[in-house]
């Protein structure tokens, strides 16, 4: 009898054993320094897989980046504070994967897909993995159909399309987040489909984030926006992971046929996440102390930004990356390792800002790869001689200064490049339709704003622009209807200038 009941105990002990994973499928903290751990066992684990820290009946993730002979590399999303060295990890044979649906819109996220804004728990559909490789290059269609910031200098010179990737660039507290916001806000009032609008938030201070959703909130841009946040009290593989959790939930709207307009602010402070932590993983630095896969890490992502064949269902994703300079220092690593993934750069330049024009965009250092094929005909038609105009007086601005004598000709063109200069000035949160933009462009490279004093010239734009709206609302809808200034739109373009002109001057 008390043999049998040995056995007995042997057979549920051995089922037991039986029962619990291998060695291989479990593993334990060796270390632990700042969100990054290094881990013994899990000799089968991925690269890339998620692990699983379980302590105190909480869920912590972690995400393994480095497989080396006898340890593994991870970091840890979540509060790493709660674990210690010795604790033990499991492998959940998944990829790190973010949930998406349309319930996503409106809402504040972590990058984690977990909500923020205390407006309770998100449902989603399925998930959609961080990581992904970009659509080839049969997959895609060339990018054609032009996404209106509401800005006109860029509008007009540095068009975007959808489908493109457009950096920009500048040092800090000179605009560029402002530029993202108006583009942001733009696309309610933009004539054609409005596309869903993803901010990811990447080390910004909560106070600053909680100010843009409130302005969003207030334009009515969030009932189409997603806002993706790792602020700067988020330890850095929240950063690190944030632009690609924004990236998979645009994929999500693009393969269901939408228009998606992404904004990454800013990739220098994702960049530095990524050195801390492969510095913590021990990978050997290079230049400026980053590991030598940073370019990838930025290419894998603004890769992925791309305007889908009919076939596929012609959803886009528009990038618009934003990079942080040092005084200025456009060839920096960061920099220009970016600026050569990217179809094109909006740089700010200080001195311009600090001489009151804003946005203070260099048009010589900023261009558009994709050119006037994102542009409609209106547009074409009035930024061709803009461009032009506008790098003659840059040129021959230098010469005012000196009170020199001037010929007719050059002076002609200093005061036309100064009034297309304070045409170009716009407020923030003030974007501009684009048949409101081709109207009042038109008057200034057509030469009738050429008797109006430059200093009453921003009166003359706001008096001039709510006319069109009160008294000429059927050329506008018109013109936003054929999105070509003909020759009939044109004439009574010209004719509403002229009584208009007639009027102010009064």
């Amino acid at each position: 009898m008390n043999n049998n009941l040995i056995i007995e105990q042997l057979k549920k002990q051995i089922e037991s054993f039986k029962k619990e994973p291998e060695i291989s499928e479990v593993g334990r903290i060796l270390t632990l320094n700042d969100g990054v751990c290094s881990l013994s066992g899990l000799k089968d684990v991925a690269m890339g897989e998620l692990v699983l820290f379980a302590k105190d009946k909480e869920e912590i993730f972690g995400v393994v980046l480095n497989l080396e002979e006898d340890l593994v590399g991870a970091i840890i999303l979540g509060d790493f504070t709660k674990l210690k060295e010795g604790d033990i990890a499991k492998r959940t044979k998944k990829t790190l994967s973010i949930g998406a649906s349309k319930n996503f819109i409106g809402r504040v996220i972590n990058p984690l897909g977990q909500p923020l804004d205390k407006k309770g728990e998100i449902k989603y559909e399925n998930s959609y993995p961080l990581e992904k490789i970009a659509p080839g290059v049969l997959k895609r269609e060339p990018v054609n159909t032009p996404l209106h910031t509401g800005i006109k200098s860029i509008d007009s010179m540095i068009p975007i399309g959808r489908g493109q990737r457009e950096l920009i660039i500048g040092d800090r507290q000179i605009g560029k987040t402002a530029l993202a916001i108006d583009a942001i806000i733009n696309q309610k009032q933009d004539s054609l489909k409005t596309p869903v609008c993803i901010y990811v938030a990447i080390g910004q201070k909560s106070s600053k984030i909680a100010g843009i959703v409130e302005k969003l909130k207030e334009k009515g841009a969030m009932d189409y926006s997603v806002v993706v946040s790792a602020s700067a009290s988020d330890p850095a593989p929240l950063w690190y992971i944030a632009p690609y959790a924004g990236c998979a939930l645009a994929e999500y709207f693009m393969d269901k046929g939408d228009d998606v307009l992404i904004i990454y602010d800013d990739l220098s402070k994702h960049a530095w996440a990524y050195r801390q932590i492969s510095l913590l993983l021990r990978r050997p630095p290079g230049r400026e102390a980053y590991p030598g896969d940073i370019f990838y890490l930025h290419s894998r992502l603004l890769e992925r930004s791309a305007k889908l064949n009919p076939e596929l269902g012609n959803g886009s994703i528009t990038a618009l990356p934003i990079v942080e300079t040092q005084a200025g220092d456009v060839s920096a690593y960061i920099p220009t390792n970016i600026i050569s993934i990217t179809d094109g750069q909006i740089y700010l330049e200080p001195e311009l800002f600090y001489q009151g024009i804003r946005p203070a965009l260099n048009v010589g250092l900023s261009v558009s790869r994709v050119g006037s094929a994102a542009q409609t005909k209106a547009m074409k038609k009035v930024a061709g001689q803009l461009r032009l105009d506008l790098a003659q007086f840059r040129e021959l601005a230098s010469f005012v200064q000196f009170g020199s004598d001037l010929d007719e000709a050059t002076k002609q063109k200093i005061d036309r490049g100064q009034r297309i200069t304070e045409i170009l000035k716009q407020g923030q949160y003030a974007p501009l339709p684009f048949e409101k933009q081709v109207s009042i462009l038109y008057a200034a490279t057509q030469g009738m704003l050429d008797d109006i004093e430059v200093s009453e010239i921003k009166n003359f734009e706001n008096k001039f622009l709510e006319h069109l709206e009160n008294q000429n609302s059927e050329f506008l809808k018109s013109l936003r209807k054929k999105k070509d200034l003909t020759d009939e739109l044109e004439k009574n373009l010209k004719n509403i200038i002229e009584n208009f002109k007639k009027v102010f001057r009064k």
